[in-house]
């Protein structure tokens, strides 16, 4: 047997490698559209404070669920649910379960006020003992992260309102500056959570999270999506269905070259 078994990277693998950004740049210019999202994955590393805590995360504390909803996705990333166990999510090969703690009853009736997310936290399969998360795999780590982050934005019910997670603020903006790119954009600037584009009419910000659109210096602008059967030349390096991040690119495109707008509803806005 090899030495040096090939396996199927993940994300982690290729952060680590310190030749990601290299890859998403070979995937758009090719244009590789993969079955998944493996090059644009969302990675989830400990945040400083699950560093110091070690073992118990609350980085999503407070935030409450629609039960049925919440639980059907679960379901779907391999999660199981019980009286007994909870919500906990079993790496047997690893010996490692995931566990959420909420503050719930996971079987009442869907009326009843939603679950309240609390802690998240990984136990040795033999001991029943916490594991420090220096000690769980970063690919293990990274998706029991992103499957909650999933459920957070998708059953989100009330209580904190959620923003967007850093991990897909990173993903959009590495999948816009590829897009900006390819479309050779000289007049399209990155900063933390924002796209900064310079237009023949005006400067706009475009949020990384929500889409939406300012001027600089003015007010909102209002952009309705394009539905996903008329966007045309917008490209996505991977199958999966992501109509935020298309819809983020598409107007990133659009104001870019503000000239060329048409629409008399988004002229009259940039020209107020």
């Amino acid at each position: 047997m090899s030495e040096n078994p090939v396996f199927l990277a993940h994300c982690c693998d290729l952060n680590s490698s310190g030749k990601w950004s290299d890859w998403q740049k070979y995937c758009y210019d090719n244009k590789i559209q993969q079955p998944f999202k493996q090059i644009f994955r969302e990675l989830y590393l400990p945040t400083p404070d699950e560093e110091f805590k070690q073992t118990v995360s609350s980085r999503y504390s407070g935030y409450q669920l629609q039960t049925k909803k919440a639980v059907a996705l679960f379901k779907t990333r391999g999660w199981t649910l019980d009286y007994e166990q909870g919500l906990q999510k079993v790496f047997h090969k690893q010996k490692i379960i995931a566990e959420v703690f909420a503050i719930a009853d996971w079987f009442a009736p869907s009326e009843v006020e939603g679950p309240k997310l609390e802690t998240i936290r990984f136990i040795d399969h033999n001991s029943y003992t916490d594991v420090p998360f220096r000690d769980v795999p970063p690919y293990i780590f990274s998706e029991v992260m992103r499957d909650i982050d999933l459920v957070v934005s998708v059953a989100f019910a009330a209580g904190v309102d959620p923003e967007t997670s850093l991990s897909t603020i990173d993903l959009r903006r590495a999948i816009a500056r590829e897009s900006a790119r390819l479309f050779k954009l000289k007049n399209v600037e990155f900063q933390d959570r924002h796209i900064i584009i310079e237009g023949h009419y005006t400067n706009y910000s475009l949020h990384l999270g929500s889409g939406v659109v300012h001027k600089r210096p003015g007010g909102f602008i209002n952009i309705i999506p394009v539905h996903s059967s008329h966007r045309g030349r917008i490209f996505l390096p991977f199958m999966d269905e992501d109509p935020k991040t298309a819809e983020i690119v598409s107007k990133m495109l659009l104001l870019a070259e503000d000239k060329k707008l048409k629409d008399p509803t988004i002229l009259t806005q940039i020209h107020n």
